[in-house]
């Protein structure tokens, strides 16, 4: 393996580096998704039949004990029911673009490895070309085919290397990002139910707005 490296030349590390990232964040974010699923349907069903009965009390300490998004909008909505509609509005759809934006934690990062280790592996099989033919210009062209394809596989191993990494964390990427919004979904789904039941109008809960200081009320 370390003389695959060695070969690649002195642009496989930073490949090699961008591997390790992109597989430290692909396994942070498969546990954080597995600590937060839920049977949503179910779940919200259970706190409509709490709220039905006058067990607000203990609808919010369901909701504070459940570690999901979902479970948190609930939360803020549940103890925010007493106020103007327009407030609850505003204070549920911030708690949403907060969960939204915990939930895209570290994609970025993901995203800019898979776009950048391909380029990077392009960018060592230029060096490693230009070397072997200047290499074949200073012998006068009288070079060996075994050595020539030798010096060109050697070249090629950096593009290979960042197609390697590239292909995997564009496919996690977009498997988060396919989770996220089947979550979105739900959020702006459970939180317009929510508020139609408590009384107000169904809002849709904001994906992406801006950062404010994460507060369940006002």
């Amino acid at each position: 393996m370390f003389n695959i490296i060695a070969k690649g030349g002195v642009l496989m590390w930073p490949i090699l580096l961008c591997s390790v990232i992109s597989v430290a964040i692909i396994l942070e974010r498969l546990y954080h998704f597995h600590q937060i699923r839920i049977n949503i349907p179910g779940f919200f069903s259970s706190i409509r039949d709490l709220l039905q009965k006058k067990k607000a009390k203990e609808a919010l300490d369901l909701c504070q004990k459940t570690r999901a998004p979902i479970a948190r909008i609930l939360a803020c909505g549940i103890q925010n029911h007493k106020k103007d509609i327009r407030i609850q509005e505003k204070v549920v759809s911030r708690v949403g673009s907060w969960e939204v934006r915990g939930l895209e934690k570290h994609l970025r990062g993901l995203a800019i490895i898979g776009n950048i280790t391909p380029l990077i592996g392009l960018l060592g099989t230029v060096v490693g070309m230009i070397k072997a033919f200047v290499k074949i210009q200073e012998l006068g062209g009288r070079v060996d085919a075994s050595v020539l394809a030798g010096g060109i596989w050697e070249a090629l191993l950096t593009t290979a290397a960042g197609l390697t990494v590239a292909i995997p964390t564009l496919v996690a990427y977009h498997y988060f990002e396919g989770k996220i919004d089947n979550m979105s979904c739900w959020m702006k789904e459970v939180a317009s139910e929510l508020l139609e039941f408590l009384g107000a109008r169904p809002i849709p809960v904001a994906a992406r707005e801006i950062k404010e200081d994460k507060n369940y009320g006002i």
